[in-house]
């Protein structure tokens, strides 16, 4: 195989385009990194150095009943460069692990352009090229790269706004409330919360005095009516929801025979039906009023929100139309790509992702077979849902619990000492995983062939 065969294109070098580059290049491939900035900037950066923390300088919770602690602790075992960097440059921020964003930023570009595989090439791509690639431009890709790739998927699976709604786990759901059910007796595939006129006389009143998230410049969105905030709707008057979003028409409530005065509807969001998303409700409202609003919803009094609504500009594909769980294209397996291009929310997710797709283009120019990590990880449960999640209002995901199999429900064992198992667990699996790569890896290269590695 020729030199110039082993090389991987990474285009982006945020989160996950600089994670994946020195993945593939630690692997052995060399690498072709190539990043627009500084000689055109976005209007969210600044700066020309990588992984720019635009927003936030937070990379979420730690600890073993926090499923972005178990996130950070795989990437941490995986030797990322984003976690070594946060960690070494970290912040005091209780029990949250935020950095020095410039010193961050400053370090992670060092590493990059530091390693002798890797060459860097600034200035703007705005074309796909051929050979591997890794797409990683981020929510912010300039408009003629993006429509090179919408040339390449397809218009209708690329968005270019991120309009969401709260999802919940299934088992916060009481389901003494709910009831399953279709309009006018379709497949009953969704789950229906009903309404009295004074719950939802309640609910009305909150969710018209709650506050909105006030977006940066960059993330304003026009709003048109297919796809308007359920904040906006109640604006326009008492009974819009409910003769929008939260219409009762064709549900009848099979233990009163009656139809609720109002419905709220959720569709199940994964394969396993551990995660449900409430139909109809992209909003912008703060985080703490949607978890006030939604607990105002009957049989969501204890909902566990792990996916709150957001409306921001944003760009990303429908993954579960389009991706494989090793983050490559199925129907052109030579393109990968990670982070919110990918479908994913968050820093550690993006970088995550970037070092999945980063390994696994590196394999393809070194011969070697693709690989995802077990499905008790964070990373393998992420994975698994970009690539399999319902397709239709297919919205971008972060690091929660519903993504991973619960472990057993014991007697007197609460919630946290269950997370603290799923994260022991996904924790044990994901190192062990990692250690058979590196085994497995090591005969590849000797000239033996093993079986193709996935976990779970």
């Amino acid at each position: 195989m020729t030199n110039e065969a082993r090389r991987v294109t990474v285009i982006g070098a945020g989160m996950a385009g600089s994670e994946a580059a020195l993945a593939a290049a630690r692997l052995g491939g060399g690498v072709d990194l190539h990043e627009m900035r500084p000689k055109k900037l976005t209007p969210a950066h600044t700066s020309g150095d990588f992984a720019e923390l635009v927003c936030s300088n937070s990379f979420g919770g730690e600890g073993r009943s926090n499923a972005k602690g178990l996130l950070q602790a795989e990437m941490t075992a995986a030797t990322g460069v984003i976690m070594t960097e946060a960690l070494r440059h970290r912040v005091p921020a209780g029990g949250a692990l935020a950095v020095d964003r410039e010193a961050f930023s400053a370090a992670v570009t060092h590493e990059v352009r530091a390693h002798p595989l890797i060459t860097v090439h600034q200035g703007e791509r705005t074309t796909v090229p051929d050979g591997v690639v890794v797409l990683a431009t981020g929510p912010l890709t300039s408009d003629d790269l993006a429509s090179s790739i919408r040339s390449l998927v397809g218009e209708e699976f690329l968005g270019f706004y991120d309009a969401a709604a709260p999802i919940v786990t299934y088992d916060s759901i009481d389901m003494d409330v709910a009831f399953r059910a279709g309009r006018y007796d379709q497949a009953a595939d969704y789950l229906n919360l009903p309404f009295t006129e004074a719950q939802y006389d309640r609910f009305y009143e909150a969710i018209t005095q709650a506050r909105n998230h006030t977006p940066h410049e960059w993330e304003k969105l026009e709003f048109f009516e297919g796809c308007m905030p359920i904040e906006e709707l109640a604006r326009r008057g008492r009974d819009t929801p409910r003769f929008g979003p939260l219409k009762p028409v064709g549900l009848d409530d099979p233990r009163t025979g009656r139809r609720p005065y109002a419905v709220v509807q959720l569709r199940q969001e994964d394969a396993a039906g551990r995660m449900w998303s409430l139909v109809g409700f992209q909003t912008g409202l703060k985080w703490g009023d949607q978890k006030e609003i939604v607990a105002l919803i009957p049989g969501l009094e204890n909902a566990e929100v792990v996916r709150y609504g957001v409306m921001h500009r944003n760009t990303y594909l429908n993954a579960p139309r389009l991706l494989d769980a090793t983050m490559s294209f199925r129907a052109t397996p030579r393109l990968y790509t990670a982070g919110v291009l990918a479908g994913t929310e968050g820093y550690l997710e993006s970088s995550a992702t970037g070092w999945l797709a980063g390994t696994n283009a590196a394999r393809q120019v070194l011969g070697l077979p693709q690989v995802v990590p077990p499905e008790t990880s964070m990373l393998g449960g992420l994975v698994r849902y970009l690539s399999s999640a319902n397709p239709d209002g297919f919205q971008p995901m972060n690091a929660n619990w519903g993504l991973v199999p619960d472990v057993a429900k014991r007697a007197g064992v609460g919630k946290r000492e269950r997370r603290e198992a799923m994260y022991d667990r996904g924790l044990d699996a994901f190192r062990t995983w990692l250690a058979e790569l590196d085994a497995a890896s090591t005969a590849e290269a000797a000239g033996v062939r093993d079986e193709v590695l996935v976990g779970g």
